[in-house]
């Protein structure tokens, strides 16, 4: 019965969809009716409301939606959504400001007198918008208004002019900022935990380990990682667009003629371009290069995009008078202002100190105050001149609106699809096919692209992306991460724009083509793009590095950087080190063979003995990554053997595991018919023969799985051994240096402490033991304060608790200060000849290795390495012969 009731919410959704009912009501609509008939059902046939559920029940689902409601209005670490009205009040601010009709016209003419000219501004011009606005209507049918009069004048093919503006209008959805990109990063943080534990269940099944290594993890992505991730495919796209109106122009010149420019090319015309040009390009660095940089998050270059285009609505707004532009310079000039005096001055209040921190915060308070300024003057203008603002805001309200309540309802539709066991058909579907993750991924993609004729890019982000994607992610067989993942499912959910018969921007196009442009022709123009957008689908989905690069870059070179302990950059931060060795592995052994020559027979014991022992470690590191490769190139080799077989018997055991689901369900739905149940003995014969089908199953495993499954599991652990020791190793060998350099570089503050232990020696006999005391608790809390001092330390804390007590013991108390006193001399001497003797010579050590064998010690990754791992781990690996 729940695949009857699943069948039955299906039909209800496509039938609400189909006749044109709002999709923010057909979804939960088609949810809440088939979950009451279900509940009803149950409580009239079987007594249970739950009867007719695969997974829970009717109250489970409610809860599971109003989980879901508090998520995305409550839950604080949710806050990505927090940018969609931003993004979109920037959007339809700048379409309301005419800055596209500038555009348009003013990059015809640029690259009119090209063949194919008027084409390539058309996809510049929707590459500048989708990176401004990102309004897919908006920027559609500005350019069917302004270009294709032009291009149908000058003899353009139709079908070419047609499709070229509405497949550069639906750049938007892919190049950032863009809200079906923040949509998805939403879906596909809470996918990613249910992958992860999908993926630490299937560890513990294949290998018998309760913990999975934090290095097969599945990394989460956000809003931000997926508008670095989507950056260069979007410009691989436009270059693809370009190329196609190129090539087309140059085989069939009379189908995009050039168009020339009656005009003068002269400084006039330069600086109507350069004015025209330079304030989206403007906005736009100011968005992504902030969060490119690391130094806003996407809700914040929200904010900025949202204040960058009200101002420039407010100087296009008011064109042709004396104070046009004062309010943009005014905004520049603070914000430069704010840039100089963030960068020369502390501007934290609480940390005033001097005048020029008073000065420094003035300053950024006035630059800020002109600011506002700014935005309060060209917000006016906006609401006085054809009652823009107001406009902006309803469109902005409305849109908002309608993407959170789809959001609710699809969020409501993907419960009651889980709860009548859908997700569990779809998995199994998914996962029993040959061939692995790719089958899986291109039957998903194409069925995204089919749904692409019909529904809308949101309702395909909110409610196939939650199926299917936890399901992808959780294979080990590709390990492709989320943010490639999600770039993908952009991309072909682009399609869903182009698609007849319900492509939305053929619709915009159409409301705005003149009468000699027929339908057909549109149909015709928009198929070429399509396969464009499918050739770059290609390319990135068999280029994942086009996509990974660049949100790992920005994350390992920010400040924020997670650390090279990090188990998930160990890989390829062994692999930089492997190259490193095999080109400067000599000069690195002679570093150490000189450092360790250095005379350390003045040292404390602990630190000699440490500081040999590092060198023992460090001298180690070279045969112990080789072990560790060894190791690794072994695996290489039995792989190509082993890894037909580990297919082969995980395809038998995903297909016994799929009729032992089925066994369940059938052994569950006993009870709630009870034992006088007629169709008792056909369900018992059935799960017989199901248990007979699953033996057979399990006999066609080879024979020689068990001994080849545990050979290769020894090789991995093998493996891991190896590396595990190589990196406690360097661990080991880097440690002692580093503490040494700290204790020796300490020694000022060792000095500075001579007077206050004087001081206390000779005053601490005449005080009351209740004011020695403290006396010495403060001064043993500033010697615990220095590097190294923690023997000094301990002397105090004994003299203390030598007066602490019944019976103060003054004497034992003046003798432990005197050996704090005797301590401290001996710990300042050799402090000061390894300052002399010894501090360049570890310093030189120290250079010579801490990219190397001291690269895990280092709080982040310089910035050559960061490069490298960044590049190293774009790629996606194989992990599944691990499971």
């Amino acid at each position: 019965m729940e695949l009857f009731f699943l069948a039955v919410l299906i039909v209800l959704m496509i039938t609400a969809l189909g006749s044109g009912y709002p999709v923010a009501f057909a979804l939960p609509g088609s949810a809440v009716l088939t979950i009451g008939l279900a509940a009803i059902s149950g409580q009239i046939f079987a007594g249970d409301p739950s009867a007719y559920f695969a997974q829970g029940g009717p109250v489970q689902w409610l809860s599971a939606g109003v989980t879901n409601f508090r998520g995305i209005y409550w839950e604080v670490e949710r806050d990505t959504l927090i940018a969609i009205p931003l993004f979109i009040f920037m959007g339809i601010m700048l379409q309301r400001s005419k800055i596209a009709e500038d555009l348009l016209v003013t990059m015809a003419q640029l690259f009119g007198p090209v063949p194919g000219g008027l084409g390539i501004s058309v996809v510049f011009v929707g590459a500048l918008l989708a990176a401004t606005t990102g309004i897919v209507g908006a920027t559609v049918v500005a350019m069917g208004l302004i270009s294709l009069p032009a291009m149908l004048q000058h003899n353009y093919s139709k079908p070419l002019a047609t499709g070229t503006i509405a497949a550069s209008g639906t750049l938007g959805q892919i190049i950032p900022p863009s809200i079906v990109l923040i949509i998805l990063a939403d879906q596909l943080a809470s996918s990613v935990d249910q992958a992860g534990t999908a993926r630490k269940a299937f560890f513990k099944q294949a290998t018998g380990e309760l913990m999975m290594p934090s290095a097969f993890d599945i990394v989460s992505t956000s809003a931000g990682d997926m508008f670095l991730g989507a950056l260069v495919p979007g410009i691989v796209l436009v270059g693809l667009y370009m190329l196609y109106i190129l090539v087309f122009a140059f085989f069939k010149p009379s189908a995009a003629p050039p168009v020339p420019f009656h005009g003068k090319r002269d400084r006039r015309f330069a600086g109507r371009v350069v004015l025209i040009l330079v304030p989206p390009l403007a906005l736009i660095m100011l968005v992504l290069g902030s969060i490119i940089a690391g130094i806003a998050t996407v809700n914040q270059a929200g904010a900025i995009g949202a204040s960058g285009a009200l101002i420039m609505a407010g100087y296009r707004l008011k064109p042709g008078c004396k104070d046009t532009f004062v309010p943009a310079i005014l905004g520049l000039v603070s914000l430069g202002v704010v840039l100089v005096v963030t960068s020369m001055f502390d501007t934290n209040i609480k940390s005033i100190d001097t005048n020029r921190d008073v000065l420094g915060v003035v300053l950024a308070m006035i630059a800020v105050a002109g600011l506002l300024t700014s935005l309060i003057w060209s917000g006016w203008r906006t609401f006085k001149i054809e009652d823009t603002l107001n406009g902006v805001m309803v469109e902005t309200a409305k849109t908002t609106s309608l993407v959170f309540i789809i959001l609710l309802g699809a969020a409501m539709l993907t419960a009651a699809f889980r709860a009548f066991g859908g997700e569990d058909l779809v998995r199994d579907f998914l996962n029993g096919l040959p061939g692995g993750f790719w089958s899986k991924f291109v039957i998903v993609m194409g069925v995204i692209f089919v749904l692409g004729f019909f529904l809308d890019f949101i309702e395909i982000a909110v409610v196939v992306v939650p199926i299917v994607a936890p399901i992808l992610l959780a294979d080990p067989s590709a390990n492709v991460t989320a943010v490639w993942l999600g770039v993908m499912i952009g991309l072909n959910i682009q399609t869903s724009f182009l698609t007849p018969p319900f492509g939305f921007a053929l619709f915009y196009l159409r409301g705005v083509a003149p009468p000699e442009v027929k339908t057909l022709d549109m149909y015709k123009g928009v198929i070429p793009f399509i396969g464009l957008q499918l050739v770059a689908l290609v390319v990135v989905g068999l280029n994942p590095q086009l996509v990974n690069y660049l949100p790992n870059r920005v994350s390992l070179t920010s400040e924020t950087a997670p650390p090279p302990l990090n188990p998930r950059l160990q890989y390829c931060v062994e692999e930089y080190v492997v190259e490193q060795f095999a080109e400067h592995g000599e000069a690195l052994k002679r570093a150490i063979a000189t450092a360790r020559g250095l005379d350390y027979s003045y040292l404390p014991e602990g630190l000699r003995e440490a500081m040999a022992a590092g060198f023992d470690k460090a001298e180690s590191s070279f045969a112990l990554l080789a072990a560790a490769k060894a190791a690794e190139a072994e695996i290489e080799a039995r792989s190509a053997a082993y890894r037909p077989l580990h297919g082969r018997v995980r395809d038998i055991q995903n297909a016994m595991r799929l009729i032992g689901l089925e066994i369940r369900e059938l052994e569950k739905s006993a009870p709630r018919r009870g034992a006088a149940d007629p169709g008792k003995a056909a369900r018992e014969a059935l799960i017989a023969e199901l248990r007979a089908e699953q033996a057979a199953l399990e006999g066609t495993i080879p024979a020689e799985w068990e001994a080849a499954h545990k050979a290769f599991l020894a090789l991995t652990k093998a493996e891991r051994k190896a590396r595990t020791t190589y990196r406690r190793a360097t661990d080991d060998a880097y440690a002692p240096l580093v503490e040494l350099t700290a204790i020796i570089a300490a020694s000022g503050d060792l000095e500075a402490l001579r007077g206050h232990l004087e001081a206390l020696r000779a005053e601490a006999p005449g005080l009351e033991i209740d004011a020695a005391m403290e006396r010495i608790k403060a001064e043993a809390r500033r010697a615990g304060k220095i590097a190294g001092a923690g023997g000094i330390r301990t002397l105090l804390s004994k003299a203390r608790r030598a007066l602490k007590g019944r019976n103060p013991e003054p004497e034992k108390a003046a003798d432990f200060l005197a050996r704090a006193m005797a301590a401290f001399e001996a710990e300042l001497a050799w402090r000061q000849r390894a300052g002399a003797g010894l501090a360049a010579g570890l310093a030189a050590y120290d250079a010579a290795i801490r990219d190397t064998i001291g690269l895990r010690g280092q709080r982040k990754l310089p910035t050559e390495q960061a490069l490298y791992v960044a590049s190293c781990s774009a790629a996606h690996r194989d992990i599944s012969l691990s499971f």
